[in-house]
């Protein structure tokens, strides 16, 4: 044994004693959790059943945990299956060649809010939105294989970040998996297979290998054997998929954590695609982990715990100090368990704690993530949670809820700064014209003076065809809102491009071109929409800011301060012949599978139905999500047909990001003769399709 690593090792030992523990409980309360109904469920038995995969109830995501489930392909029979495939593409399959950042998200077991895979009722959820500054995403458990929820894989690989499951090994427990897992070579290779199917059927990018159990030495090459051929299974099967090695077991069958990259783990990293290095690193390791890795050194990622367990720097408010050794040898970081902020209710509230924290991470590392993604950009700053929902400006839903599949592409907000005088938030309770987010511009402007802010960043190539823009603005008296575009061509020459809906004379000559916007008003909701094209071919747009400025400013002989209020709803950019093209209702086959009735008091029901809708041509539309209504007709209406349109009022029930929707404990009255689910295709671009020209499932409501 290496002396230089003996010293540590008694206090690690403590602390592995520690944290089994803190692990036995976490894993015991998730097993609780799992067989809990839904927070909004009715069900009121205080002893519920057993969770049963097979059988149809609200999707969850959950975890595999045993090796005989994964060799069966057991998961892929379950009824939740098709509900936590992902649904949106990573723009890049490439990992940049810079030193990234990697992001293990490990809270509380995993599998808490965002296991509810058509949204829940948490508003206060646990969710990212400071996604510019991550690479690589890495969902975490103690389970044996942790699947990534698919909330998280759409979110992250809508603004290009990589998402991995985990693979783990611990306790006697996992001792045991190993014996099976390493017995021969074609054990190994199998249950590689295995692994790889399931990130690509679900939709993520690849696994950290996560072995902390003491092994034979007898099974380190079948250890190896699995390794390698996981990694070479899943780079032909998803290019530029990830598999990370961490640093733990040896090359020697040892469980001595290395705190570096060295010739007792480097034989793991030669044949994946990058080493997680635990965190208890000393200040000289990231340079001599650089000197070992050589041309790889960007593939190691230094691990940082936010808890601060023993972590260099301390982790929590001190992260940073760990991030500026490890930028400063060029090396990558993984920062493990950014919820810290959300666990331990850092003050004053989560969304300034979040906010502070992760502008500290942003301060030592910079920016680095670019969104390159093809246009359309359609975003509509949701932050995935919220206090109701809005639909084209229309609110559709008061209720609270939680869903970060449904997260818009999210802006880049820098701290708040008492200084400016407009403050800039993602504001939950304020109004929305999409989902359940917005920008809120609040504060006071003199009239000749505007406000500037840069919300949005990426390397958009634009084309010989015009560049279509949409934004919804909601004001009040002459608080106005317009965009700036800044335009770079192959000579880095920049050019400004403002769009407003005013008359703007006192700071025109601030930008190259001025152009008015065709604004829309007379929304019974207060929103305007404002549209207009811009030609730049040849020019890559890479900024969008949000310009704040006082209407009617012609006569500046008064420049008293003016209260300032406005709400930014959504931003879309595409090119002008790009046209949604919503298959017609009668190009769908809709239909409704698992239905139960229940009697309920006094001639009501309950309805429980999974709803599931295809392209009768078996062609894939690619739409961003589904929302999902409900008429109820009543048996009154239908003997009086003149009083049909008086009944029909649509119910909002919830978004789908697949190709069904599972309704649960549906209450239905005692007058309803039938019900028809109503599913509304919602284009990659922000439009949706009428309400009257969307598929549809009609059920009859069953006679008592």
């Amino acid at each position: 044994m290496n002396p230089r690593h003996l010293e540590p090792y008694i206090n690690r030992q403590v602390l592995i004693n520690v944290r089994n523990i803190l692990r036995l409980i976490s894993k015991t309360t998730q097993n609780l959790i799992m067989s809990q109904p839904q927070p909004s469920s009715s069900s009121s038995s205080s002893d519920p059943p057993p969770f049963d995969p097979n059988q149809p109830s609200i999707p969850i995501s959950y975890p595999i945990k045993t090796l005989q489930d994964l060799q069966s392909r057991s998961y892929f029979d379950s009824f939740h299956y098709p509900f936590n495939i992902s649904s949106v593409p990573i723009s890049s399959s490439e990992l940049p060649n810079r030193r990234r950042l990697l992001v293990c998200h490990d809270m509380a077991g995993g599998y808490s809010d965002d296991k509810w895979i058509q949204g829940g009722t948490n508003p206060d959820a646990y969710a990212i939105w400071h996604w510019h500054l991550i690479d690589v995403f890495v969902y975490f458990s103690h389970s044996l294989v942790t699947l990534p929820p698919p909330c998280w894989i759409n979110t992250a690989h809508r603004h290009g970040v990589k998402v991995l499951g985990t693979f783990i090994t611990e306790w006697d427990e996992g001792k045991a998996t190993c014996d099976v897992l390493l017995s021969t070579k074609e054990s190994a290779q199998m249950y590689a297979e295995r692994l790889a199917e399931l990130a690509v059927r679900l939709g993520f990018d690849g696994w950290l290998i996560n072995m902390e159990v003491k092994l034979d030495p007898k099974q380190i090459p079948n250890l190896k054997e699995f390794v390698d051929h996981l990694s070479l299974t899943m780079h032909s099967s998803l290019p530029g998929s990830l598999v990370l090695w961490y640093d733990s077991v040896t090359i020697d069958g040892e469980l001595k954590w290395q705190d570096q990259l060295n010739e007792y783990n480097k034989p793991f990293f030669d044949i994946c695609d990058g080493i997680f290095v635990n965190y208890t690193w000393e200040e000289s390791y990231p340079k001599l982990s650089a000197d070992v890795a050589g041309d790889r050194k960007f593939d190691v990622y230094m691990g940082i715990d936010v808890f601060g367990r023993n972590t260099y720097g301390g982790g929590q408010w001190n992260a940073n100090v760990a991030l500026d050794v490890i930028r400063k040898n060029e090396v990558s970081a993984a920062i493990f368990a950014p919820g810290w902020v959300y666990e331990t209710k850092q003050p004053p509230d989560f969304e300034t704690a979040q906010n502070s924290w992760w502008g500290l991470v942003e301060k030592s590392w910079g920016v680095l993530q670019n969104y390159t993604g093809p246009l359309p950009l359609h975003t509509n700053f949701d932050q995935g949670r919220g206090y109701h929902i809005s639909v084209d400006g229309n609110n559709v839903s008061d209720a609270s809820w939680c869903n970060i599949s449904c997260q818009g592409f999210q802006p880049l907000l820098p701290l708040a700064d008492p200084r400016n005088p407009i403050q800039v938030t993602v504001d939950l309770k304020e109004a929305s014209y999409n989902g359940g987010g917005n920008i809120t511009f609040k504060g006071s402007l003199e009239k000749p003076t505007y406000f500037e802010k840069k919300i949005l960043q990426g390397e958009f190539i634009l084309s010989e065809l015009p560049i279509h823009f949409t934004y919804s603005v909601k004001s009040n008296g002459n608080s106005s809102l317009g965009l700036k575009l800044v335009f770079t061509s192959n000579k880095d020459e920049t050019v400004s491009a403002f769009l407003t809906s005013q008359e703007v004379h006192n700071f025109s000559n601030k930008f190259d071109k001025v152009i008015k916007t065709r604004e829309q008003k007379g929304f019974s909701s207060g929103w305007a929409i404002n549209e207009s094209e811009i030609e730049m071919n040849g020019y890559t747009l890479t900024e969008i800011h949000a310009v704040c400025y006082i209407s009617d400013c012609k006569d500046f002989t008064s420049a008293s301060p003016s209260d300032y209020y406005a709400l930014l709803g959504h931003i879309t950019v595409k090119s002008s012949d790009y046209k949604p093209n919503f298959p017609v209702s009668s190009s769908w086959l809709v239909d409704g599978k698992f239905i139960k009735w229940t009697s309920g008091s006094e001639g009501s029901k309950t309805l429980s139905i999974k709803i599931s809708w295809t392209l009768k041509d078996g062609k894939n539309y690619l739409s961003l999500k589904y929302n999902i209504y409900l008429v109820k007709s009543s048996k009154q209406a239908s003997d009086s047909p003149s009083r049909t349109s008086e009944s029909v009022k649509e119910e909002y029930l919830g978004v789908a990001q697949v190709n069904c929707f599972y309704v649960s404990d549906l209450e239905v009255p005692s007058d309803t003769s039938s019900l028809k689910f109503i599913v509304q295709v919602c284009s990659v671009d922000g439009t949706i399709q009428a309400l009257d020209e969307s598929p549809y499932y009609e059920l009859e409501v069953e006679s008592p």
